[in-house]
């Protein structure tokens, strides 16, 4: 099949963990290679925000990134690029006027199913849509704060209408689709995110903690990804302090927007700063600042726990690296994380916004060793089972298969209607 993988704001060459890069990248960088990987060829469009990248870059073989002109060619935060969509659509409407047919458009987020949506009225190709974070759902965890548009909720029911189908990455996406949207359950097939374990393995916690500068003696737990509010960051630092002093525990927080921890670049470290000042906390706090994904698998093997506990997460990678590396997890019961990691066998499941309950988890942990090593290799047969990005390529293009079928009929039987007016005509 040739694909049109649609992600205005979320490139797969970009940096993973700078400003607007995560989970959405990293999903479309590895859909991509891994249809590819099964002969399938992908386009992926998304939007030049640098005027020195080339239109068109070979990522590998089967895999082109298409920049496309849709506003300025510099950065533009996500919140604020609803109005370029009309000149991404003219843009990618001249692309698929002059290239060999796309079989399929897979949009990614509420803005490139809006472009997926004209694109399917203008060309008749079917849509499959991942919304990777809904509005109403957004609405609901984070009120005010929400800085979309309003406009995005029409668009999301437009596109939960028409898309052909629509892919859930979690049960709670699902029953979010449902419940908030009035998806039809059958319109909506259930894939999740996956984790590259060629990156992601077990390796020695001695020798990564030797080369972090990290004690063997020290309980670490770590918080890596975004630095932003909605990722609980702070509820984490409130429940080391409720640590019994005795357990020598010490929080790394990887991430920001600089390599190293700079509260001008990632204005959340200073906030997170605070809060640890304020708890007492300040010397057992570490911020490392950005890592490459190369080498965040030393920050896994460090630790003793991964710890995540946002207020919502749609899916969530990082508890699937962290398994992939062998480590317990403790992370919110929200979103994605409840599906990933099966309490009491993976990790632990606690409440957001509940330090104690984390804290009495931690120390749970601590006392138990040999749970969290049972704990993490239970989540290293978990994701080679269930999450690796092979499998999700290939479940992805069996949804591909269900609505490319029906289209292709559909454009045949045009034809023929076409050429039987024109024989009637004659």
């Amino acid at each position: 099949m040739r694909i049109a993988l649609i992600s205005e704001h979320a490139s797969p060459l970009a940096t993973i963990g700078s400003v607007d890069a995560g989970g959405q990248n990293i999903y479309v960088a590895h859909v991509a290679r891994g249809l590819a990987s099964e002969g399938h060829h992908v386009d992926v469009l998304t939007r030049r925000d640098d005027a020195s990248v080339p239109a068109v870059v070979d990522m590998r073989p089967g895999v082109r990134v298409i920049h496309i002109d849709a506003g300025p060619a510099r950065f533009v935060p996500k919140e604020q690029l609803l109005p370029h969509m009309e000149s991404f659509v003219r843009s990618a409407g001249q692309l698929f006027e002059h290239s060999v047919p796309y079989d399929v458009i897979h949009a990614n987020f509420f803005m490139s199913g809006l472009v997926g949506l004209r694109l399917k009225e203008m060309f008749g190709v079917p849509l499959v849509m991942t919304f990777h974070a809904l509005g109403l759902v957004r609405r609901e965890h984070q009120g005010s704060a929400d800085a979309f548009p309003p406009a995005r909720i029409a668009i999301e029911s437009d596109i939960v209408r028409a898309a052909d189908r629509v892919i859930a990455e979690c049960p709670q996406d699902k029953a979010d689709l449902v419940r908030l949207y009035r998806a039809h359950a059958r319109r909506v097939a259930m894939v999740p995110c996956g984790v590259d374990l060629e990156v992601f393995t077990p390796s020695s916690r001695a020798q990564a903690r030797r080369e972090m500068g990290l004690r063997s003696d020290e309980f670490v737990l770590l918080q890596l990804g975004r630095l932003v509010p909605r990722k609980g960051i702070d509820n984490v630092i409130r429940a080391l302090a409720l640590l019994d002093r005795e357990i020598p525990a010490r929080l790394l927080v990887v991430g920001g927007d600089s390599p190293v921890p700079d509260e001008v670049a990632t204005p959340e470290i200073a906030r997170l700063r605070a809060v640890a000042r304020e708890v007492g906390v300040s010397d057992r706090v570490s911020f490392v600042g950005h890592r490459q994904r190369e080498d965040l698998r030393s920050c896994y093997a460090a630790a003793d726990v991964f710890v995540t506990t946002p207020w919502y997460e749609p899916f969530g990678i990082t508890p699937l690296e962290a398994m992939a590396c062998g480590r317990a997890v403790v992370g919110s019961a929200v979103g994605g994380i409840q599906y990933s990691v099966v309490d009491g066998v993976t990790g632990l499941l606690v409440p957001p916004h509940d330090p104690a309950a984390l804290a009495q988890r931690l120390a749970h942990l601590h006392a138990n060793p040999a749970l969290a090593a049972a704990m993490g290799r239970a989540g290293i047969r978990r994701v080679r089972s269930l999450f690796t990005w092979e499998r999700v390529a290939r479940e992805l293009a069996d949804v591909y298969e269900t609505v490319r079928a029906p289209a292709r009929a559909a454009r045949g039987q045009r034809r023929l209607s076409l050429v039987q007016q024109a024989g009637a005509r004659a």
